[in-house]
This record gives structure tokens, sequence and C-alpha cells, in this order.
């Protein structure tokens, strides 16, 4: 018997501890994501001589946890959702167009250097520079929504934005100890532009 009892209070003192160590991450992360909500600013649309033009930038979304986890090696990827919508007075607003594409940041500890993938550019960029790595990470500048000829002279459209964190990009570890509310799961809410068009 008291070799059972014995294996009983160590059991139940593993329970404890995990009860408390997972209580102690939840009161962490509450912490560490208190007053900070992601947003989308600067949002604005312009035109080139053939193609609707769309700028936004993400404000607000970078923590010191996410710094810490870079410069360990982890990459982390803003997945970009962009919607084009007809606008009609009678009749639900009709999607267009739709796009959907990253951005991703990766650190090089041997080079010391940020690599900063853009999907909708087809392209790469590598930087020494913190924060000049966050501000190519976070902008679209001049992204081409669709092309001048699809649309309708003097209609009305209704451009749509978001961001978000993708948590595909984190280690399966912590998936287990960061909760959905953290912030390393933030999601942006949906940003809207009215155009008026004079084509």
């Amino acid at each position: 018997m008291g070799i059972n009892f014995s294996f009983s209070q160590n059991l139940l003192r593993r329970i404890l501890l995990g009860i408390f160590f997972f209580t102690l991450v939840n009161l962490c992360v509450v912490c560490s994501s208190h007053g900070q909500e992601a947003a989308i600013s600067g949002f604005t649309a312009s035109n080139s001589e053939s193609h609707l033009l769309l700028y936004l930038t993400v404000s607000d979304w970078f923590t010191e946890d996410m710094e810490a986890a870079i410069h360990n090696g982890i990459p982390i990827t803003f997945i970009f959702t962009i919607n084009l919508y007809a606008k009609r007075s009678n009749w639900p607003d009709r999607k267009i167009k739709e796009h959907e594409f990253n951005h991703i940041m990766e650190y090089d500890s041997l080079k010391k250097e940020y690599l900063i993938h853009r999907n909708e550019r087809g392209d790469s960029k590598a930087t020494s520079s913190f924060e000049d790595a966050k501000k190519l990470m976070s902008e679209i500048n001049g992204f081409e929504v669709l092309p001048l000829d699809e649309l309708e002279p003097r209609a009305s459209y209704k451009l749509r934005a978001k961001a978000k964190l993708a948590r595909k990009t984190m280690p399966l570890y912590f998936h287990y100890l960061i909760p959905f509310s953290s912030p390393w799961d933030f999601e942006t809410k949906w940003h809207e532009l009215t155009l008026q068009l004079a084509l």
C-alpha cells in the first residue's frame, strides 16, 4: 500500500505542476497581448496607366516574443487577403476579384540579415536592418488589384483587405503551449474602401 500511495502522490504532484504551468503560460500570454491589436492603416487606392493599385500597412503587430522567435530561427508568415466588389443598390455587392498572398520573414544568423519573401511581387529582399525588415513585411505598395479595362466607367466598387499571422509557421510545440487568443495568432479586422470611378 505504501508504494501505491507514494506513486499516487507523485502522479498528483505531476498533474498539479502541469495545471500550474498551463495556467502560467496563459497568464503570460494575456499580459503580453494586453492593449495591443494589429490593424490595417494607410489603406488607399490609386491607379497606374493600366491597373487599379492598392497600398496598406499592418500596424501594431510586432511583439518582443516574435522578435525572439525570429532570431531563434522561426520564420513568420503574413497572409494578406484582398477582395474587390462591384457595388449594387438593390442586390448584394458582387465579388469580382479575390487575391491571397504571403509575406515571409526569415533570419540568417550566419549572415546576420533578414530575408523577406513577398509572394505578390515574386521577389525576396535581404536587409541587415530589423526596422527595414519589419517595414518590408508589413507594407503593400502598389499591388495590382485589377486591370482598369475590366472596370466599368463611373461605377462604384468596394475594396476590402485583411491580414493574419499564419499559425502554421510555428513549431509544433508552440501550437499546444500558446492559445488561439495569443498575439501569435492575430488576424486584423476587414478594412474597407469605397471607390467611385471616373474612367
